[in-house]
């Protein structure tokens, strides 16, 4: 099993295109390789294949952190399932995981969310995508400092708050109340759930 993640910038024709290329190539670049592993195209849609299904919903969080940390957002899908086809560009591969994920994207205007996730077991979606949802009720308001905290404490999971801090040029204390504002304890628990939930899946 493999999942992709398809996505668009928000409101992004109301920016120059080159400035949504460039960011987003900055905060893909670490994922992997482009264009096997993610790619940019149009100017404001990308696809990433997250070879390990259980970093996915995380993977789309940071993503979504770095973004809102520049005033920004972005509409993703993460579809699950298998990889029949592997080209030279991802957006080129196919398999499940790409129509999960294709398929669902298209429906995510419609439904007025900015993430969403698809394994074709529909039980299984409609708990994961509550879940989702509730998260977004906050995670779609953060603001630039909230995100920036997010963005950085996620790709830096061993540091202290003020390890964190030293890094945003922040004291401890100020660490704390961006954690909480962000609601961070709670964006980790879902994910350790995710985790848990996605291995059953992959296991049965």
């Amino acid at each position: 099993m493999t999942s992709v993640i398809t996505g668009d910038i928000i409101d992004s024709r109301k920016n120059e295109s080159q400035h949504w290329v460039e960011d987003l190539k900055k905060i893909l670049s670490p994922i992997g390789k482009t264009p096997v592993q993610w790619e940019v195209y149009r100017g404001d849609e990308f696809q990433i294949e997250i070879e390990n299904p259980e970093d996915a919903f995380l993977t789309a969080v940071l993503i979504k952190a770095h973004l809102r940390a520049i005033k920004s957002d972005a509409r993703m899908s993460i579809g699950f399932g298998n990889k029949t086809h592997c080209a030279a560009k991802i957006s080129e591969s196919n398999g499940t995981a790409f129509i999960n994920s294709g398929e669902l994207f298209e429906t995510l205007k419609k439904q007025k969310v900015t993430l969403a996730m698809r394994t074709g077991d529909t039980v299984f979606d409609e708990k994961l995508n509550l879940m989702i949802q509730l998260a977004l009720t906050f995670m779609d308001s953060w603001l630039v400092q909230s995100a920036e905290f997010v963005a950085k404490a996620i790709e830096n999971p061993t540091l202290s708050q003020e390890e964190l801090g030293q890094i945003l040029g922040i004291n401890q204390a100020a660490v704390s109340r961006r954690q909480k504002r962000a609601q961070f304890d709670l964006v980790m628990n879902l994910d350790r759930y995710f985790k848990t939930q996605i291995k059953q899946l992959t296991a049965s």
